[in-house]
């Protein structure tokens, strides 16, 4: 089936260029294309495409503004555009908030080595996006998550539950829930779940595509006095990576840091790792730190890479790490997984229906790797019930 396109943005030439990128691929079809928020909100609730690619700055409306608009009525996947600085880290960082799923550098030769290479992520970004399994309407209200709280062993396909339809699923819809009704839904949450008894000294989360929404969601849920370390690893540019820890931190009650070679991991912290870098960790169980290495090996496509950090953490931690690996494409964490199993530590993976792109789960499932599949509305009250915390 083909995938219909709307693209958006104010640039006659970046127009032409994503609608020449674009239709070379049989599988996409470019419906129309509009130059100014406005234009794309009409045309978005007209055409009903299965993708939108929006630009940030326009004239008439915003990007972010038309997000929000189209989230408003009609649920369909947007990807960004974004300039690759802090501003427009900051500007992409609202308009995933507002309920667009993804973002791309505006660049092309930011995205890969050549011409070739970028269009081809190009093509396959847009039908990844396209393709994410429904997530529907989704209220997290209590009785809603009281309802969807089971952490089983992977379920086949025949048992899976989708969300009840009420309203988009956004960051700011997940994050704007009252705090009592928040509170009784961890806690309805967490009356059906049971710890496994192990001990943990990290708790290691991997994830790409849909995942600053993911991370956003889990971690300020998490309580001021979290028993342990969390280190993060979410494929983002170098000029993203500090504006999206600046913001987690503002939100959370814990605190969340872009990770600095030679930070000690200390309870009760979350560390980002940085954009453009490997974020490795060295020392012993009891006095780890985190080491940041420059990364210029074209043999390594993610950096930051799930797959370098998780190795590290088998090292160092061996049975006591429990990772999760949350949306995103392709397969990175899938090796460094498996090393912390052959460990004897425990993976978590999220479930095809609460994912943007089931991608990097799915790559866990197959393997054998995943212990427990699990919906991003459960992530936090089951960590927090595993770990024997509050």
């Amino acid at each position: 089936m083909t995938i219909r396109v709307l693209i958006v943005d104010d640039s006659s030439f970046f127009r032409r260029r994503l609608t020449e990128i674009l239709s070379a691929d049989p599988e996409l079809e470019v419906l129309d294309t509009a130059n100014n928020g406005r234009e794309a909100v009409d045309k978005a609730l007209a055409l009903k495409p299965d993708v939108i690619t929006m630009d940030i700055e326009m004239p008439v409306l915003d990007g972010i503004s038309a997000v929000r608009e189209i989230m408003q009525v009609q649920r369909i996947p947007i990807l960004m555009f974004s300039s690759l600085t802090h501003e427009g880290a900051k500007a992409t960082l609202d308009a995933l908030d507002a309920g667009a799923v993804d973002f791309l550098p505006k660049k092309f030769e930011d995205i890969a080595r050549d011409k070739q290479e970028a269009a081809e992520v190009l093509r396959e970004r847009v039908k990844a996006v396209a393709k994410r399994r429904p997530l529907g309407r989704t209220t997290f209200n209590h009785s809603a998550l009281a309802r969807s709280s089971t952490l089983t062993q992977r379920p086949s396909d025949s048992l899976r539950q989708q969300p009840e339809v009420t309203r988009p699923l956004t960051a700011r819809s997940l994050l704007d829930r009252p705090k009592l009704s928040e509170r009784t839904a961890l806690t309805a949450s967490r009356a059906q779940a049971v710890s496994s008894g192990k001990e943990y000294k990290l708790v290691a989360i991997g994830t790409s595509t849909g995942g600053p929404v993911a991370l956003q969601r889990i971690l300020t849920v998490l309580p001021a006095n979290f028993p342990l370390p969390i280190i993060l690893v979410q494929h983002m540019p170098a000029a993203f990576t500090g504006a999206f820890a600046q913001r987690l931190n503002t939100l959370a009650k814990i605190e969340i840091k872009e990770a600095e070679d030679n930070d000690i991991l200390r309870p009760g912290v979350a560390y980002l790792a940085p954009g453009g870098k490997q974020m490795l960790i060295e020392g012993n169980d009891s006095q780890a730190r985190l080491r940041i290495k420059e990364d210029d090996s074209p043999r390594i496509t993610f950096k930051p890479s799930v797959d370098i950090t998780f190795a590290t953490a088998a090292k160092v931690f061996s049975d006591k790490v429990l990772a999760i690996v949350l949306t995103g494409m392709g397969a990175d964490g899938r090796e460094g997984a498996r090393m912390l199993k052959q460990h004897g530590s425990t993976i978590w993976a999220q479930d095809e229906a609460s994912c943007v792109v089931y991608g990097m789960p799915q790559a866990i499932a197959a393997a054998g790797l995943m212990d427990v599949e699990v919906t991003l509305a459960d992530v936090a009250s089951r960590i927090l019930t595993e770990l024997k915390h509050g």
